[in-house]
């Protein structure tokens, strides 16, 4: 075994070890013209679970790419690892979707330093020598968010009441996006009221949960919450459901993952959610349009819509739900 084989099998060995990595078409790798390195931030999130689902099924369409993803689990610092993995692996081109923006620019720009495109998914980084951005518009989606926010809080110019927003991680660009497109419209309604401050869930279902726990002991009246992801929109309605008070407010998320965010529409559980597509599949299309030597977007947006109980039901129906 030459020098860089047993290289490459040492770190494949040493991270399957930490049971991170998934290596799609593997049986039949020796024959692949592409290998393409794909780090992800975390898989516990239901819409990261969907995001490699996506990249997968897009991977089983191209029989010419060999993907191998890595899970961060969440954790900035093993992401961070997994993309020096991928580097040493020498892959053709690196996909990664950052848990945190400035804790993995160092690690692209080390893949861009060793001349491998790097193809940046739903997060960006600090640094714009990467080859493309792929993902949704966050300001755009906040802004639909909070114009909906005034249209159920009495109309432009009329709405009013409190209201509960509950931040994604505070060390993401999304989650100031998807802030600062809301406060677009809101901000503009002097009879809207903010009940917290910078309260962050970090996407996290139970973390919502105690915010809105904390909330609803502190106010006796909440007339809206809006979460940064449907997961806390989630988490918040069964604080306020337990609390015996979820029919005085108005829940608002984003995702729209037709499996967790429309249902929960459907169900009147969520007032509405606007569709935050994964990125995986577009990516995967995109770096190997690139490494076939197409020219490619140095952005990408991915388009949204707002799911409502009028138009949940024919979402489900679409997707065999």
């Amino acid at each position: 075994m030459k020098r860089r084989d047993m290289l490459k099998f040492a770190v494949i060995t040493a991270a399957l070890a930490t049971t991170s990595l998934i290596t799609v078409n593997s049986a039949v790798a020796a024959d692949k013209k592409w290998r393409i390195g794909f780090s992800q931030a975390t898989t516990i999130e239901p819409w990261r679970a969907q995001f490699n689902k996506d990249i997968i099924a897009e991977a089983a369409k191209h029989p010419e790419v060999e993907l191998i993803i890595t899970d961060g689990e969440d954790k900035t610092e093993k992401q961070v690892a997994d993309v020096e993995n991928l580097i040493r692996q020498e892959v053709d081109a690196l996909l990664v979707s950052p848990k945190e923006s400035a804790g993995l620019t160092g690690a692209v720009q080390e893949a861009i330093d060793a001349k491998i495109p790097v193809f940046v998914l739903d997060r960006n980084v600090d640094t714009d020598k990467y080859v493309q951005f792929v993902g949704g518009d966050n300001k755009l989606i906040g802004e639909a968010a909070g114009q909906y926010a005034v249209e159920l809080l009495g109309g432009k110019g009329k709405a009013k009441g409190n209201v509960v927003e509950i931040w994604g991680g505070m060390g993401t660009q999304p989650a100031h996006d998807r802030h600062d497109g809301f406060h677009e419209f809101t901000d503009k309604e002097s009879g809207i009221k903010y009940l917290l401050d910078q309260q962050s869930g970090d996407w996290k279902q139970d973390q919502a949960y105690n915010i809105m726990a904390t909330a609803l002991r502190n106010n006796e009246h909440i007339d809206l919450v809006y979460g940064h992801n449907d997961p806390m929109a989630y988490g918040a309605y069964l604080a306020a459901k337990d609390a015996g008070r979820e029919k005085e407010m108005k829940f608002i998320g984003i995702d729209g993952l037709p499996n967790e965010g429309v249902q929960l529409v459907n169900k009147g559980e969520l007032t509405a959610t606007f569709v935050y597509a994964t990125p995986g599949a577009e990516g995967l299309r995109q770096a190997i349009k690139y490494l076939n030597g197409e020219k490619v977007e140095k952005t990408v947006v991915l388009p949204t819509m707002k799911i409502t109980k009028e138009n949940a039901p024919d979402i489900l129906k679409a997707n065999g739900l």
